[in-house]
């Protein structure tokens, strides 16, 4: 899958990690889940709090709960849900912007950063290939 995810403080990586449901047999194991999993073991907490967490995705419903259980305080991805179900990847179209409504959340989103090269990535994937030739 063409998920990636990293958390970052203070200009500091304290995880990086891609979505590996498939390869755990765990349909919770998505990058941005698996990337605030790495993040609280490294700092020892729960709370992400003055975090920020890059995905090549806008995070799905799931990841975006999980997300603001983590206190993170600003989300950037570069494709959004739209783009993954494009490429064949099925996907909850509930978008992270209104699931922050709803849930009355302070989180930053900022989203299409880096887009054009993301959606290479899932051109690539949908196409059975892993990297982009060069």
């Amino acid at each position: 899958m063409p998920f990636v995810a990293c958390v970052v403080k203070n200009g500091r990586i304290l995880s990086v990690m891609h979505n590996s449901a498939r390869a755990n047999m765990d349909t919770t194991a998505h990058a941005e889940v698996q990337a605030i999993r790495g993040a609280s073991r490294e700092l020892n907490t729960l709370e992400l709090s003055g975090c920020v967490l890059y995905s090549t995705c806008e995070p799905c419903s799931m990841c975006f709960t999980a997300c603001l259980w983590a206190k993170l305080g600003r989300i950037v991805y570069a494709c959004r849900i739209e783009d993954a179900e494009k490429a064949g990847i099925w996907q909850i179209p509930i978008s992270p912007h209104r699931m922050k409504r709803l849930g009355h959340s302070s989180v930053q989103l900022v989203g299409d950063v880096l887009r054009e090269e993301g959606l290479k990535l899932f051109e690539f994937w949908s196409r059975g290939q892993t990297r982009p030739r060069t």
